[in-house]
Parts: C-alpha cells; structure tokens; sequence
C-alpha cells in the first residue's frame, strides 16, 4: 500500500469513527494540544464533490455545444472565448477534440494567489476571439482545426489541497473517458497528481509518459506530514505506479532543489532529467532536440505538465517560487508545438499562475500563448503537419510564389 493510499485510509477510518477528535478512544492519553480536529461526518455538504455538478435545475437541452458569444464577442467570459459544455454528452456529441476546465488549488503551497489562475485567463482576452487567426510560424489555426470548449471548474475542497485531488481526478478522467484531450487550468502543481492519475485511470497505469517543465523536481517526500502538495506529485505518481520512473522527463530544472538525495532517487528510478546546467553547457538546440527523441522513445500517450516557473522570472514573475536563469519562450514556444504534434497527446496542464504577483500583466498573457503553443500542436497533427522543424512558406520566405 502506498504512502497516499494509506494516509486517504487512516483519515476516512478516523473520520467515520468520530466527528469529533475527543470521542476517539484511539486518543486517549494524548496531550489535547496535540488533538486533531476530524471532519464532521454528519454534515450533508462534506462531500459537494460527490456529483461533479448539479443537473436538476437544467432546462432541457440537446446535448452539443453552448454558444456564448454576442455580436462577435463573448457574452460569458471563456477560456479563449471558448463555447461552453457541461456534461461528458455534451462532450460526445460534438465530437469535441479539447476539453479545458479550471482548476483553483492553492493550498498546496504556503502562498496564496494560483487559485487565481483559471480566471485571470478567462479574462485575458477581453476580444476573446485573437486565437481565431493562424499561427504565424505554422499557417495553422486552432480554433478553425479543432472542437475545443470550457467545461468549467472543478469542485474543490478550498480548505483541503487532499479533499480536492479526488474530484479533479474524477473531472480529467471524466473528459479523457470521451476521446478529448483535458487541458487543465491551475492552480499549484498538486494538481500533476490527479491530472495524470486521472488519464492513467482512463489509458492505463505505465502507459502514459510525462514530461515536467519546471524550475523544481517536485518530487519531495513526507513535508509536515503531507503526503501532497506543489512539492510531491511527481513522487506520488511514481510511487503509486501510475508512471514509470523512466517514463518521466524533467526540463529546465536549476537553482538549488533538488539536493544530492533527489538527483539519486531520479537516478534510482531510472528519470531523465533536463537541466539548466546542461542546456548551458551543450546549447538549447542539442537538447532540445534530446528531449524530443526521449518523448518518442516512450509509451504511446503523452502527458506535458507545465510549471511556469521554468520560464524565467522576467517573463513569468507573477509565480509563488520563481527561480533565476530560466528558460525564454523563444526556447519553450517551438518544443511545445513540436511535442504536441509529434505525440499522442492525452493532457496538458498549465500551473502555478499567480495573478496577484503579476502587476504588468507579463505572465498572464505569456501563459495563455503557452497554451496556445500546445493547442496550435495538436491541432497540426490533427491536420497531418508532424514534420519536425515544420515553418510556413508563406511567412518565412518572402519574394516565392505564393505556395499552392
């Protein structure tokens, strides 16, 4: 049994046993400082989550799409000024190819503010409509080439980063359980763990690779007796098994976590690792171009987890850890696209952005252009654009005929 699983049994024994910590006779003797409070197993909303949401009040509908636009703008702000859908009917029905939701953990970390995240890009693009225009490198637009909608937040526990790893899950897994693609939206990098347990739910334990851009390993272990948070999911996923260890690759790592200890567990368990000091010494192009190969030389589905704060803080200062000396998004934009069109993409989530440290706006819109370098990916694989390298004629070369 693993450390997670044992840690969600104890607390849901403790919990049903007693709401209140002094009924627990396993408590006797123990000092009272030293108590902890349960959960009241008799409040009827202790588990908002147990319907992902509430269809009782929906008017009867056709299952598809939800226009929200008005007069060429979005009367409801979306993800992009995305269509909205609710339901995985929804889902089937128009064939939809991404499904994002938000996502807003952040209590995974000390810092407040990433919970933030999923409505500070909702409100991004006041025109909600600059995306419909094609990629300037690659002549492809997402919008036009794929069924892409906002399917909502999901319910959270704000008061618990453990209470809210199910639902997330239970939400990827839902999307993933259609066909499309769930991109999430956070919220801290606790969210790794349900996001890729949730398409491992779906494609099957050991069949999905990762690659983790990040600043940080994130695979610390027990912290304050917390077998979650920003720091762990990497760890959780590995020791639970639902990603092999050599099936996790890390990129843009630097400053001063890991230590000596975490590079021997990634060693240990077989991870290929990426880091600053690497790129620094052999050029972004040569790994870039390692990290590509190592993509392919996997199992068949991918998953990308997108930290930030593996940009550098000039780009992304409104981050709950930023770290020096980072990657640029001249170096991030192209290996995103080429890594979204060259695999089996099964999810994709964006983390830790915290608009309450953004004051110049610079990581919100630098976040909404990393996810649109993902979604520009798949949307060239789905047209059959996987040449590596793959550039525009028509925007690359001036003086040629125009391209047939």
């Amino acid at each position: 049994m693993t450390k997670l699983m044992h840690w969600i049994g104890v607390t849901a024994l403790l919990a049903a046993n007693s709401p209140i910590a002094a009924q627990n006779t396993d408590m006797a003797g123990v000092d009272p400082a030293d108590e902890v409070i349960y959960l009241d197993v008799t409040d009827e909303y202790r588990d908002p989550w147990s319907a992902l949401r509430n269809t009782e009040a929906d008017a009867e509908r056709e299952p598809g799409l939800i226009q929200i636009g008005r007069l060429g703008r979005p009367g409801v702000r979306s993800l992009f000024g995305l269509p909205v859908a609710l339901t995985p009917e929804d889902l089937r029905a128009a064939k939809v190819d991404v499904a994002m939701f938000g996502a807003p953990i952040d209590m995974g970390y000390g810092w407040r503010g990433a919970g933030e995240g999923p409505a500070a890009l909702r409100g991004q693009l006041r025109g909600g409509s600059a995306s419909v225009l094609p990629h300037m490198h690659v002549g492809v637009a997402w919008r036009r080439e794929l069924v892409a909608v906002d399917y909502g937040n999901a319910p959270i526990d704000i008061l618990s980063v453990e209470r809210s790893m199910p639902p997330v899950r239970k939400m990827v897994r839902e999307i993933a359980e259609t066909g499309a693609i769930p991109v999430i939206i956070g919220g801290d990098h606790s969210l790794e763990y349900p996001n890729v347990a949730g398409v491992a739910d779906v494609y099957g334990k050991g069949n999905v690779g990762v690659i983790h851009f990040d600043a940080h390993f994130d695979a610390g272990d027990v912290r304050g007796g917390h077998l979650i948070s920003h720091a762990q999911p990497v760890r959780r996923l590995v020791d639970d098994g639902h990603v092999l260890g050599k099936n996790f690759i890390q990129v843009g790592l630097r400053g001063y976590w890991p230590g000596e200890e975490g590079f021997k567990w990634m060693r240990e368990n077989n991870m290929r690792y990426h880091t600053m000091a690497e790129i620094e010494r052999d050029g972004w192009d040569v790994v870039m171009d390692r990290i590509l190969n190592e993509a392919l030389d996997g199992p068949e589905y991918l998953y990308i987890s997108f930290d930030i704060d593996v940009l550098d803080p000039a780009y992304t200062p409104g981050t709950g850890t930023p770290v020096a000396a980072g990657l640029t998004p001249r170096e991030v934009f192209p290996l995103l696209r080429t890594l979204c069109s060259e695999n089996s993409l099964v999810g994709f989530d964006l983390v830790e952005l915290n608009p309450l440290l953004d004051p110049g706006y610079t990581t919100v819109m630098n976040s909404g252009y990393i996810v649109q370098e993902c979604m520009t990916g798949i949307a060239m694989r789905k047209a059959g654009i996987v040449e590596r390298g793959y550039l525009s004629p028509l925007t690359t070369e001036d003086n040629e005929p125009d391209p047939e």
